[in-house]
């Protein structure tokens, strides 16, 4: 077959012609597979603990009273409309840094780092993240960094709180901190919203041993909710 390679200088189109677009295609298929990939289901890094409150929490999905949140590396293309719509300024963010963005917890390696699945549930306005911290989240030698802990307890309440109304943004978060979390231990992160008073949502929070018998942090959060019409400068 005659003609030119369009991924290297070749002129015919010999067998490391058909490699190079075999090796193209796989890239990019993988690399949407990756993007596209819901993350909030068990992987081969889940210990015992977290894959059983998994299955727990799976049963209470069946009559509806709970509701399981699919977890992507990238903010889906609906819900970042919604943020443009309500928080961005087109002045300060341009499109192609939103086309290369991901999520920060959803940027390690499996088991490396934020391991984790929420669940919500619409009657009692609460949600339930079951988090397992892995080896790259070390603050105190064999322990999950404060900041790493903040992270999710953030992310719990600002889902529970979008849920519930909207598009929100963090304007307070208090955090307690009781004990220290073991790297690749499991802990749930229970979010409750408590009140709302007008476009202010108050939030509490506590994070808890799988028995429930230890009380790591608690947490009080006021989150926002985001207005359409915002002020452009």
């Amino acid at each position: 077959m005659d003609g030119s390679c369009g991924y290297c200088d070749t002129k015919n189109f010999p067998l490391s012609c058909l490699l190079h677009f075999l090796l193209y295609f796989l890239r990019s298929f993988s690399s949407e597979e990756v993007i596209l990939k819901d993350y909030s289901v068990p992987n081969p890094s889940w210990n015992k603990d977290l894959r059983l409150l998994f299955d727990q929490f799976m049963e209470k999905c069946e009559d509806g009273s709970w509701k399981r949140l699919p977890s992507y590396k990238r903010i889906p293309a609906e819900k970042i409309q919604d943020f443009k719509t309500h928080l961005l300024d087109p002045k300060l963010v341009k499109e192609e840094q939103l086309s290369q963005t991901q999520l920060f917890t959803r940027s390690f390696d499996d088991g490396l780092g934020f391991e984790y699945v929420m669940f919500y549930s619409d009657v009692e306005k609460r949600m339930v993240c079951l988090f397992q911290g892995g080896p790259y989240l070390e603050g105190p030698p064999g322990f999950v960094h404060g900041g790493a802990i903040a992270t999710m307890i953030d992310s719990t309440v600002g889902m529970c709180a979008l849920m519930a109304g909207g598009v929100v943004v963090t304007a307070n978060l208090n955090i307690n901190y009781k004990r220290p979390i073991p790297l690749c231990s499991v802990v749930m992160i229970n979010s409750q919203l408590d009140k709302v008073e007008g476009r202010k949502f108050f939030v509490s929070c506590n994070v808890q041993s799988v028995d429930e018998k230890t009380l790591y942090s608690e947490a009080t959060i006021l989150k926002i909710l985001a207005r359409e019409d915002r002020v452009e400068g």
